[in-house]
């Protein structure tokens, strides 16, 4: 039987126009299940954000938590203008021809979110393409993609309308170079900036800071590359665009779909939820209290409700 209580660390080769790069992926459970739960990340997160979740469910699912480029234990991009959700698209493409799940459920937090909408668009629109070539091109995407199914999705905190002030706010501290002495003051700052996650024991702000900050010679610094801010695009005409394509993402979704928002979460409006579960008859909406942008799942109502969504969509 698979150990449950620890990762393996995997990685795929993808390509950008700029090259390729490496991106690394976490699994846990039976590396034989195709019952798979691939949990993806926030914008500065890792994949290790789900070793809770993926404790917890690794003996009904095999779950990937992937480490988004340019993140994490990922290789950073030559050319930071590819930051963008079609290129993760094109790369968790890749990462589904590499792991064949006969039952896919999508966890995304935030930008996780959107990547999952991203596919579901690309899949909506038949738009049989995978990862962009070195000569602007695309190539084909792989038969048996086609048929890609979501068996569930969750959006966590993230819709297709943000609000553009939170994004702003989120990306102030993105570029900030900072170096830490010690790890306890790296654990500091990051429940300082991320304080809306909501209330975590100092072990589990431990477990938040551990794989986001990596330790150099000169100290603790962040483990992800800087650019990705140089490609956060906030012109007005370019958000209206994009939300109008991820409206057309989310309406084209067959499958259950949960949509978790925290309480006081300035990203992601309460307005936003409801027009979901408007526009969804298979959506369900869970919102939690005390929290912000955005629930962790390593609390247990977080889990719980999580889990038992899982259950039923089924």
């Amino acid at each position: 039987m698979s150990d449950t209580t620890e990762p393996r660390l995997q990685a795929v080769l993808c390509s950008s126009p700029g090259g390729l790069h490496r991106m690394a992926y976490w699994e846990w459970g039976a590396p034989d299940n195709d019952r798979v739960l691939l949990c993806a990340h926030g914008l500065t997160r890792t994949g290790r954000d789900f070793d809770t979740l993926a404790r917890r469910l690794a003996r009904r699912y095999r779950v990937v938590c992937p480490d988004v480029v340019g993140r994490g234990r990922s290789d950073w991009l030559a050319n930071t203008s590819f930051y963008t959700v079609p290129q993760y698209v094109g790369d968790m493409l890749t990462l589904l021809a590499r792991i064949q799940p006969r039952e896919l459920h999508w966890v995304g937090t935030s930008m996780g979110g959107l990547i999952g909408l991203g596919l579901a668009g690309a899949r909506a629109s038949q738009a049989r393409l995978i990862r962009p070539e070195p000569n602007g091109a695309w190539s084909p995407m792989p038969a048996e993609l086609g048929q890609l199914r979501f068996a569930s999705m969750t959006l966590n905190d993230v819709g297709p309308h943000l609000e553009a002030g939170a994004l702003a706010r989120i990306t102030e501290y993105l570029a900030q170079p900072l170096v830490f002495p010690a790890f306890e003051l790296a654990v500091a700052y990051v429940r300082q900036v991320s304080a809306s996650f909501g209330p975590h024991s100092e072990t589990q702000w431990q477990e938040l800071t551990r794989h986001v900050f990596v330790q150099t010679a000169a100290g603790w610094v962040k483990h992800y590359d800087p650019g990705i801010a140089l490609a956060v695009n906030l012109d007005g005409a370019a958000l209206a665009m994009g939300e109008q394509i991820l409206w057309q993402a989310y309406a084209s979704l067959e499958c259950p779909v949960l949509i978790c928002r925290g309480n006081e979460s300035d990203l992601f409006a309460r307005r936003t939820a409801y027009e979901m579960l408007e526009r969804h008859d298979r959506a369900q909406l869970a919102e939690f209290e005390g929290v912000g942008h955005a629930p962790t799942f390593m609390q247990a109502e977080q889990l719980a409700v999580l889990e038992d969504f899982l259950a039923q969509a089924v």
